[in-house]
């Protein structure tokens, strides 16, 4: 059973930026590629980044893009999410995900995920 924990959310002006983490249990049973979805009151769970472990190869989303940074430490087991110049749009629960079976886009591909973290961007 691999095991996802989230942190690093939090209330912010727009403009500024987060580092959100998602801590991994297991390494070796947690697949080749993490992602970080989100999630809004009302909407769909929805695609925000992912990487290749090995490679470190990345993939965003359109509205990220330029804007947000996936990076992963494997001495730590960790994930992160350099959020920068965060907009009110942004503003879901983040979640983490890992063991990847089908499109690195579709939320249906993950089997495990992590409990979200609250990211609210306002004024």
């Amino acid at each position: 059973q691999v095991q996802l924990e989230e942190s690093g959310g939090g209330l912010v002006q727009p403009g500024d930026s987060l580092r959100l983490s998602c801590a991994i249990s297991d390494r070796t049973g947690s697949g080749a590629y993490k992602a970080w979805f989100r999630q809004a009151p009302g909407k769909e769970r929805e695609f925000v980044a992912a990487i290749g472990w090995r490679a470190g190869t990345t993939y965003y989303s359109d509205p990220v893009k330029g804007r947000f940074t996936i990076s992963r430490d494997d001495a730590k087991n960790t994930v992160y999410l350099q959020m920068n110049r965060l907009k009110p749009e942004d503003t879901a629960v983040y979640l983490c995900a890992a063991v990847l079976s089908g499109s690195l886009y579709s939320s249906s591909s993950y089997k495990y995920w992590g409990q979200g973290t609250q990211v609210t961007v306002s004024s």
